[in-house]
Order: C-alpha cells, then structure tokens, then sequence
C-alpha cells in the first residue's frame, strides 16, 4: 500500500485515522501508521529537522543582537530591529508554518490544542513586535520603555519556535525509538521464499506461496511462514516469537514459525499458515493495538486535558489584565510578556502522552519477551493480580500427552480399541487426540471414516464410524473393576478415557502429560510472589491431585466443566479477589473471557488466545512473572509521567503569569517558558523509554497492591 493511501493515528488519540500522513485535528500531533511496516517513515521527522536547523541559524544572530543591546548597551551593539525583522520574519512564516496551521486548525474545530498556546504565543509576539518597527507611534506610552521606544520581541519568538522546533524533533526521535520493537519483528520475515517444485527450485516473492507448498529453509534463513518440518534437522532460534534465547531442535512433525531464525542444517516445511494468517503477523497486529489502546489511568488526564486549554487562554487573559491594570511600568509591555510565558509553557502535551509512551514501550518490550498484551488495560490490571487459577493440560503438563496403556473390555481387542478412538480424535483439537494418532501410526492402526462428528468441550467426543456410534470421553461407563483400574492410573498422575461402541463399554485408555520442565520452578516463583494459586481443570481428582502434589499446589478443583470454571472465576471475583486464569484449550475459553486477566498460553487453541488478555508465546508459565514485573514497572512509569506534567504545570503556569514578581521581582522569560515546554514533552518520554531497557526487571509488588505514585 503507498504511503499516501495507508492509514495513520494519533499515539494521543487512537480512533483518529487519516489516509496518509498528517496531524491530529485533536491535539495537532503528527500522526503515524496504523498498520506497522519494516520500513521507518521518518518524512514529519526529516521536515521539522529542517525547519529546525533553518529557524537555528536564523534566530543566533536575532539573539545575539537582542542580548547585545541588554549587555553592552545600544550604544555598543545597537539593536537594528529592522535586521531582527527581516532575520525573524522567515523563520515565524516558514520554519513555525506547521505550528500555526495545527493552532489555526484547532480554532476553526474548537478542539483547542498545545498548538492554540504556541501559535497564539509567538504570533503576539511577532506581531507586537513587527508594528513596533512599522508604526511605533502606535503604542500608548505605557507600552514603551524608559527610553520612549516601542519594544520589540523579535528574540523571543524566534528562540520560542527554535526551542519548540528542537522539541518537536527530539519527540519524533524518541517516539521512533517506541515503534522499535515491532520493527525488530517486521524484520524478522523475510519478504521471499525458496519453494520447491518438480522442476526443482525457485525463489520467489513471499506473496505468491500458498498453503500446502514445499519451502526450503537454508541454513541462516529466516523462516518465511508457518508451517511444519517434512524433512531435515535443524535448531531455530524462536526468540523473535517466544523470548526464550535457546534453539529449539527441529525435526519432521515439528512445527516452525514465521520470523524465526534458522541454524545450521536444512529443512524442508510444508506452509500451513501464509501472510496474516501466521503467528508472527497476528502478534504485530496484536501488539500495534495494544499500543493504540488506552489504560483506564489515562481518564483522569483526558477529563483534565478537555479543560485545560481553555483554562491556560482564561488564565492568559486574567494575567494580561492584572498586569495591565495594577503591574509596574512599562505595564503593557509587562502584561503582554507574562501572557506570552503563560501561553507557552502550559503545554498539555507532556498530560497526553504522559500513558500513550509508557503503554506504546512496555507493549513493545513484552513482545520482545513473548508476552503479547492485548490491550492497555490488560498491562494495568496484572499487577494487582491476587489470585491465579490455572489449568493443567498444556498449561502445567506439556500438552503432548503419551499414550501409556490400552486395556480393551471383553469383546474387543486392543487393535480395534486404539483403531476406534483414534479415528475419532483425529478431528478433535485436544492434547489427548495426538497422542492417540501418533500411538495409531506408529501400531500401523488403519484409520476408519467418521461422519457425524461431535466435540463437547470437557466431555469428550461423539461419531459414527462403520456405521456405529462411538464416544470417547472421561465418563466411565461399565463394571466396577474397570472402575478400581482407571483410579490406579490416575493415581500414577495418567488421564484416563473410556471407549463406548454403541453404548457399551469398549476400554479404556490412559495417557501421560509430563509437567513441563519450567513449571516446577515457576509455581515456585509465583507463590513466592505472594499469589494464591488454584489448580482448575476437567481433569479426573485423583490425576489433578497427583500432578498438584508435585508441584506444591494445594488448591486443586478437578472434574469441572468449562461452564463450572467460568462459574468458579466468578465467584472468586465476587468474594473480592482479582483474578488471573491461565489456560490453553477450547474448554478454557469462557473462564479466560471471565477473569479479570485472561492468559492464554501461545502454543493453545485460537479460540483461547482470541479470548485472552495476554498470551505467553513460549508457552510457559515462565513469562508470567516477567508479565507482572512489566506491568508493575509500567504502572509506576505511567504514574511517574501523570505526576511531572500535573506538578510542571501547577508550578509553570503560576511562575509565567508573574506570581514570584512581588516576592523577588523576577518575571519568567517567555524563551525560558518554550524552552521548559519542549523539555516536559521529551522528558516524558525520556521516563517511558526507561522501560526498554529493563526497568521491568525490578521485582513486582505484592499481589493486590498498586504502585506507589514515586
């Protein structure tokens, strides 16, 4: 898409978009793509660089005359306002042009802006000062100096737009800075693709392979989609996706993403997901919103940023008229510098971007580490997290079950038991159903048509195979005996499921789900944290209890529907606690949707991560402590920046408008006010930076309380 037709936002105000570059009719900020690309548009970043170094080159001189006549004396440097004129003259209708265009523009919408105050600001100031040159006879006597001249304010609005053009620039650098992290990930794709044919091979663009082709991935490639391993054996570096920094070894079966990196060996994937489809896209899209989206902190400074405008012009207003009526002589002159200094240094930008920084960098950071916020709620509502339920397949147990014993009830083999239930569960999503399949293959198990096929989540699956129906779930049915049997496997930590063969028990089969290697370590680490952990799962009592006991778990809810866990999230919610649920399958959906914080595992079913506020890409619970020390560390940024611009403007406007003049006789400059205005917007986003280079780090705070405001 060119430039000029993609669409752009505003990182202040999200639901602005505008086809091309621009500046936001709300607060006149230069707007920016929607939809990330590899390629960095720098074009609003060139052009105030520009503009910067032209006002800069102009406006020395302008200064050094200025301060010439007050140093040395008109006699020594005279002032030459005609030279000031024609030095200042461009850099007020060219190099400051953009900040009377957004201030112009806020005026004829009403959505009074920071462009309002600084057009307002130096437009009095040139003006005042151009119709002292012209008609100096103009002005009143109050409004010359001691020596009967008409002042002139050449310097200040040429100093003001500098220092404001300088801001300008050092804003657009840092909030590049902040759109790093997804373009380290668009990065990561290639743009082509080797793809294999039977007239060998052929490079070709990445927009013209399907689902289904063969690509070759050649050692130190990045992999260019989704997609699984047929032949080869390599390590790939998945830390673009996932944050872990360790290959992970490759072999056929095995699944590779879009974006990772290649080893030393070759391999040959056959595309399974292609262009936005792949994991890799769908976490750009998904962090590029997050980074749009807007924390409830930031209501407080949108409620105060609605009124703030028009509160700086009444206070402008009131300041000029006290001035002007009570100040010392030449109190006109006086009345209208104050004014100017009100005008400038009320800037609210530094208030609007005081969350839009911190969520924009911490959003990109989490993707770094594969943790995938769906929104700025989300990053502010883990870390008052005091409760986390988790489920166990695929959550705690590594989803991959292995299936451990096939025992067949009287009139059926075990060949016809596993060749039953495999049919079945090859149209299931389950962890269960690949063990089933690979334990088939590998027996040499010939697979049976299925018509009719019924998944219900929790319990189990239905269809008819060789016209017979069959259902596979964990409701047992038949004997006592078997019964006992099933216990004693979920005693030794199996999950157990019974065959029935048109309502007769057909067997049962067990399988087991190791826990992960990282789970152990990082139970421990979450209860250290202060968290109540609860073992939720549909899982039978004995084999969750089983799993529980080695992990150190002591609240464990077995045998529960999906509807019983969202019920169960409910009313932990209701007796006060704010609640985290981690889950990885279709059964987990609705207690996900139902948490305060939804936790998806990345390698879990769609529907999971679709219902999610935060998806761990390693799949882990590893990252789950990385989340909450990143969402504290967030937390605290956002309110560092809310309480610097409330305090800077508290303090600025009072100081411009005069209030120390009866105290210490000192009025502030309006070339020191732009000068504190450009610094406020910038030292913001200074503090927000913070967070990419570790400030996450810092330990989380105990669970249910916030971060203090310092």
């Amino acid at each position: 898409m060119a430039e000029a037709d993609a669409l752009y936002t505003c990182p202040m105000h999200p639901e602005v978009q505008n086809r091309g570059p621009g500046s936001c009719p709300d607060c006149g900020m230069a707007l920016e793509p929607l939809r990330p690309t590899a390629a960095e548009d720098t074009s609003e970043l060139d052009a105030m660089r520009r503009r910067f170094w032209v006002s800069l080159a102009l406006t020395l001189p302008v200064f050094a005359l200025a301060m010439g006549e007050m140093v040395l004396g008109p006699d020594v440097l005279p002032p030459l306002p005609w030279v000031q004129a024609l030095l200042t003259t461009p850099v007020v209708l060219w190099c400051a042009a953009p900040f009377f265009a957004r201030g112009a523009r806020s005026l004829r919408t009403g959505l009074l802006n920071m462009f309002t105050l600084i057009s307002l600001g130096i437009g009095a100031a040139y003006a005042a000062s151009v119709l002292a040159v012209v008609l100096p006879g103009a002005f009143p006597a109050s409004f010359r100096t001691a020596g009967g001249e008409a002042p002139v304010y050449f310097e200040a609005a040429a100093v003001i737009t500098t220092l404001v053009l300088l801001g300008q620039v050092l804003e657009l650098r840092a909030r590049r800075r902040t759109g790093a992290a997804l373009r380290l990930l668009l990065a990561g794709a290639p743009a082509r693709a080797l793809r294999i044919t039977d007239a060998g091979e052929e490079d070709v663009c990445l927009h013209h392979v399907a689902i289904g082709d063969r690509l070759r991935i050649r050692p130190g490639d990045s992999v260019p989609v989704d997609g699984c391993v047929v032949d080869g054996r390599s390590a790939v570096d998945e830390s673009t996706v996932s944050g872990e920094p360790m290959p992970v070894a490759k072999e056929p079966g095995d699944r590779v993403l879009a974006g990772t990196l290649n080893g030393r060996g070759s391999l040959v994937i056959e595309a399974q997901q292609v262009g936005d489809e792949t994991l890799l896209a769908r976490i750009i899209a998904l962090v590029a919103e997050a980074q749009r989206s807007q924390a409830p902190i930031q209501r407080l400074a949108d409620r105060v940023a609605a009124v703030f405008v028009p509160a700086v012009l009444g206070v402008a207003g009131v300041t000029f008229a006290v001035w002007a009526g009570f100040g010392p002589e030449p109190r006109l002159t006086h009345a209208l510098v104050a004014a100017i200094a009100v005008l400038i240094i009320a800037c609210p930008c530094a208030l609007g971007l005081a969350t839009p920084m911190s969520i924009t960098v911490a959003a990109g950071r989490g993707a770094r580490q594969g943790l995938l916020f769906r929104d700025a709620a989300a990053i502010e509502r883990l870390c008052a997290v005091d409760t986390l339920v988790v489920d166990k397949t695929g959550t705690l147990t590594e989803g991959r079950p292995r299936l451990t014993d096939v025992l067949p009830a009287p009139g059926f083999t075990r060949d016809e038991v596993l060749a039953l239930a495999a049919s079945v569960e090859r149209h299931s999503e389950h962890p269960l159903a690949n063990a089933l399949l690979e334990t088939a293959r590998e027996a040499g198990s010939a697979l049976r048509p299925v018509e009719e096929f019924t998944a219900q989540p929790g319990r189990g699956v239905t269809a008819r195979v060789d016209g017979r129906q069959v259902e596979l779930g964990n409701a047992p049915v038949g004997a006592t005996d078997r019964s006992r049997t099933a216990e004693a496997l979920r005693a030794e930590g199996k999950t157990v499921v019974f065959l029935r063969v048109d309502g007769r028990a057909a067997g049962t089969l067990a399988v087991a789900d190791p826990v992960k290697e990282t789970t152990p370590a990082a139970v421990a680490s979450l209860r250290r944290a202060g968290l109540r952990i609860v073992m939720l799962t549909g899982d039978a009592e004995t084999t969750a209890a089983a799993v529980a006991r080695e992990l150190g778990i002591d609240e464990v809810v077995a045998g529960v529907l999906p509807d019983a866990k969202a019920e169960m999230i409910r009313r932990l919610r209701t007796a006060g606690h704010r609640v985290a649920m981690v889950g990885d399958g279709v059964n987990d959906a609705p207690a996900l949707a139902e948490a305060d914080v939804g936790i998806a595992m990345g390698t879990g079913a769609d529907v999971a991560l679709e219902a999610s506020d935060l998806t761990l890409a390693s799949g882990d619970l590893t990252g789950l402590e990385r989340a909450r020390r990143l969402s504290a560390a967030t937390v605290r940024n956002v309110r560092q920046n809310l309480f610097f611009a409330f305090v800077y403007n508290t303090l600025g406007v009072p100081v411009a408008a005069g209030a120390l003049y009866p105290l210490l006789g000192w009025m502030l400059n309006p070339m020191w006010g732009a000068a504190a205005m450009s610094l406020s917007s910038v030292s913001v986003i200074a503090n927000a930076l913070r967070l990419q280079s570790g400030s996450e780090a810092e330990p989380a705070p105990p669970s249910g309380v916030y971060p203090s405001t310092l």
